[in-house]
């Protein structure tokens, strides 16, 4: 049996931006504890974007990639009987963030080429401009759920 859900902790904004989903971010790209590194790669790499796109924001210019990427549905595993079904469930907004996160996180890792908030740059820069790996994860994902919406009287 299942106890209660965990509380949600709350993060303390980032120095440079004074933004959470900048300190998440961060979070996010951190390895082994490393935040001082994990903070330079993601201030480089929204150094790079700004200069790429011309616009004054970063932080904006952030939030856009992250919302080009953030999945309106997952799909979750549910077994009934002996079989498993692909059930298409609706992501709360902080969620699609959290994913959106971590999809365009490991794409940039996978990419040939530079250092790490070169890659992470060049992969904010084709989430923004809604394209590249990450945002077709998302469209896949879509058609998944599409596909599988006739699961979706088994959603819990």
């Amino acid at each position: 049996m299942r106890r209660r859900r965990a509380p949600k902790r709350d993060i303390l904004a980032d120095p440079k931006y004074s933004s959470k989903l900048v300190s998440k971010f961060i979070n996010v790209i951190m390895e082994r504890g490393k935040k001082s590194i994990a903070e330079r790669v993601v201030y480089d790499a929204m150094d790079t974007l700004q200069k790429k796109t011309g616009k004054e924001n970063p932080l904006e210019l952030l939030q856009q990639a992250f919302e080009s990427v953030r999945p309106m549905l997952e799909l979750k595993s549910r077994r009934v009987g002996g079989a498993t079904y692909q059930v298409p469930i609706e992501v709360s907004n902080e969620r699609g963030i959290t994913i959106a996160m971590r999809w365009i996180r490991n794409f940039a890792r996978q990419r040939k080429g530079g250092p790490m908030s070169e890659r992470l740059g060049t992969e904010l820069l084709d989430a923004y401009q809604k394209q590249g790996s990450a945002v077709k994860k998302r469209d896949d994902t879509h058609k998944m759920a599409e596909a599988n919406k006739a699961f979706s009287h088994f959603r819990w």
